[in-house]
Order: structure tokens, then sequence, then C-alpha cells
């Protein structure tokens, strides 16, 4: 992707948050060609729309650990009421989130794992998924990846301080939307221990996009699978352990 293709793409990702008018994925639209591509597209992005509230990361075997700004302007306490976005549709994930409450002492090694428990609360989230591109069908990894991974919002209920006995291994979850039951049951943080995801998390980042600040969150990735729900009803979620999240999405 040459600087200027770069430079098309990042003014269309920010019209379409400013004006909300989804970004045509045909074959005229510019791509990243590489990760690096697309990262240099978020802190364009975050240039342009700034200041950011958090971030997403997700840690699978086998492939990079991928991370993405949210915007503080989409980050509402629960319980949240969310207006109409670009879309009819909207993806909700119920996540464990990591809000950051004072400066990490150190930002890589193993001294930076141990200082995570000290350094976070725990917090129940609920993340809103939806994107500026029109089709995601037609959007590849890059391309979703340079759109802050098709975030659309975050919504945390309150922080747990004290998290010694809260076990992520074992984890009970409930999630609800508008009456029908998307999990129910034991749920399995991705990536496994998620102490070791913020941590690669942290290293990763570096002082992208301003770097990992304190009061911060990074959510983990979602408990629920990734299913996609008519707007105009309410999410209602609950970590055993963290506590509750609710959402209310309007029509």
């Amino acid at each position: 992707m040459t600087p200027e293709q770069g430079a098309q793409l990042a003014r269309k990702l920010v019209t379409a948050r400013r004006d909300g008018i989804a970004v045509a994925v045909d074959d005229s639209l510019p791509r990243p060609g590489t990760e690096a591509d697309a990262y240099r597209l978020q802190a364009q992005v975050v240039r342009a729309i700034g200041p950011v509230g958090g971030f997403k990361t997700a840690r699978k075997p086998g492939t990079p650990q991928i991370l993405a700004p949210i915007f503080a302007a989409d980050i509402h306490p629960a319980p949240a009421r969310i207006g109409a976005g670009l879309t009819r549709l909207i993806g909700i994930e119920l996540e464990v989130g990591f809000l950051l409450r004072c400066a990490l002492p150190v930002t890589q090694g193993p001294e930076l794992r141990a200082a995570v428990p000290g350094c976070f609360s725990l917090v129940p989230a609920i993340e809103i998924v939806e994107s500026r591109l029109d089709d995601l069908d037609a959007a590849d990894a890059l391309l979703r990846l340079a759109d802050n991974q098709i975030n659309g919002g975050l919504v945390l209920g309150t922080p747990v301080t004290d998290w010694s006995d809260f076990d992520p291994a074992a984890l009970t979850a409930r999630l609800v939307f508008g009456g029908e039951v998307l999990l129910d049951g034991p749920a399995q943080i991705p990536g496994g221990d998620p102490v070791e995801t913020v941590s690669r998390f942290v290293e990763r980042l570096g002082d992208h996009c301003g770097g990992l600040q304190p009061g911060q969150v990074v959510i983990t990735g979602s408990l629920n699978g990734l299913p996609f729900v008519e707007r105009g009803a309410t999410a209602q979620g609950r970590i055993d352990g963290l506590g509750a999240v609710t959402a209310r999405f309007a029509p």
C-alpha cells in the first residue's frame, strides 16, 4: 500500500465515523497489504478522531497477537443505552476487561506479568462489534484490522479491584439478548491465561496510538463467539465473580 493509498483509505474511515456513511468495499477501495499497513491506518484514524479510551486484543495459537484501539467516546458505563449505528445488525460479545489503575512499573518480561494483578482491576464488558465497512464478507482480515478490528463500542460494568479469588480458567457466564440466551454456563477466554494475554499485549502495543494509559481498558476476547443480532433489544451479561453488565440498543 502506497502512502497515498493509505491516506485515501484513512480519509474514508474517518468520514464514515463522522458522517455515518459506510465505506463501500469494492474493487476501487485501497486495501492494506501488510499488518504494518493496517496499524498505520489505525494510527491515522486515531489522530483524526481520538482520544483513545482502551484497546481490544486477541491471542490465538499460531497467529500474531492482534490489537486495535477503542475510542473513548465509544465506551459507556453500564447500564447503557446505545443509539442507532451504521448497520441494522450488530455483534455482541461478553468479555473480561482489564482496567489499568496506575502506570505499569515495567513494560516487558516476567516482571510485567507479575505486575498485572496489582495494576489492573477486572471489569465485565460487552463489546459492540460494528464496522465502518459496508460488506464484511468482502473485507479481508487486514482491512478489518485497519477498521479497529471492527469495534463499534464498549459497555463496562463495575470494576473489581481485588480479584485474587477469581479463576479465569473456570469461568461461568451468562449472556441474554432480547430474551434469547446466547451463553449460559462455563466459558473460556480466548488464548487461555488472560494475564499472559494482557502482558503480551502491553509488550506488543508499545506507544502505538499513545500506548496504554491509566484509566484505559483492555478487552481480551469473546466468551460467546460473535453472534450478530438485530437492534432494538437489551443485552444482559454476567460473569460470576465479576458482576453484571447491561446495554440497551435503539432500533
